[in-house]
């Protein structure tokens, strides 16, 4: 696997697991767009590649977050256990439908479609008023944003999309909506890359021999980008609206769904 795509792949997953563009989909459209087939071609390493990337983008939101997460855990575990709390759908959902979300919910006029769909959503949800902050966040906003979360486990929906759009809807500012979504990110992407990893590394056939230098730099572009992407996000959202994100969706979901129908693909 060359270097340079793994680092593309990083930066990818980094900038779009917070932006709310789904970095699910992108990590299917990226490869699929250029024609990387040393993925496609070796499902057990795209598989272990993405646990990789998955670990780096977490390192790199805890670092962003270490404050809070240090005030979680001595001075508020009320909104920690909420927290994981959130993540109870997701988990429950991906580890039920791990293999069939691999298999058939990856099908990329499906990842355009979706884009399409949820860009309209965020649209309607960021028009929504908003004036609860943080502190309002109770057991009712946590099951529902975490079932917001679990639907991003169809490539093309957006994890943070999802979750901040539910978050709109149940009152919460842009910037709350979206530092909740970010928190909440953290028990699930960690959950997720000890499951996953478990799975693939640990108990699967681990990191093929002369693949450790791609998926180390693909780590260290998940984290730098994923840190950078949290801190730009919450930047915008305090004095702009989501609707950059949703013009990007519908022009990519439109692009693909047209390049999936070509017969010279």
């Amino acid at each position: 696997m060359p270097i340079v795509h793994a680092i593309i792949l990083g930066i990818t997953q980094g900038l779009s697991e917070f932006l709310p563009i789904s970095s699910s989909g992108h990590l299917v459209l990226v490869p699929w767009l250029f024609q990387w087939e040393e993925l496609a071609q070796n499902p057990d390493l795209n598989r272990t590649f993405d646990v990789a990337l998955h670990v780096g983008t977490f390192v790199g939101a805890f670092a962003y977050f270490w404050p809070d997460i240090w005030r979680l855990a001595t001075q508020n575990r009320r909104m920690g256990v909420l927290l994981l709390l959130s993540s109870v759908p997701a988990g429950v959902v991906g580890v039920l439908l791990d293999s069939l979300v691999e298999e058939q919910f990856a099908a990329v006029w499906l990842i355009g479609v979706m884009l399409i769909v949820f860009a309209l959503v965020l649209r309607w949800a960021d028009r929504l008023p908003g004036t609860r902050f943080e502190g309002e966040f109770g057991p009712r906003e946590a099951l529902l944003m975490g079932v917001a979360q679990a639907c991003a486990l169809q490539p093309g929906v957006s994890r943070s999309g999802a979750t901040i759009s539910m978050g709109r809807w149940l009152g919460f500012g842009r910037d709350a909506a979206a530092r909740l979504s970010f928190l909440m990110s953290l028990p699930i992407i960690g959950g997720a890359g000890f499951y996953k990893g478990t799975k693939e590394v640990v108990l699967g056939d681990g990191i093929p021999a002369g693949f450790v230098p791609a998926f180390a730099w693909g780590m260290v572009a998940a984290g730098l980008t994923g840190f950078v992407a949290v801190w730009a996000l919450l930047r915008l959202v305090r004095t702009r609206s989501f609707a950059p994100f949703v013009t990007y969706r519908i022009v990519l979901g439109l692009a693909v769904i047209a390049l999936a129908a070509s017969p010279w693909r």
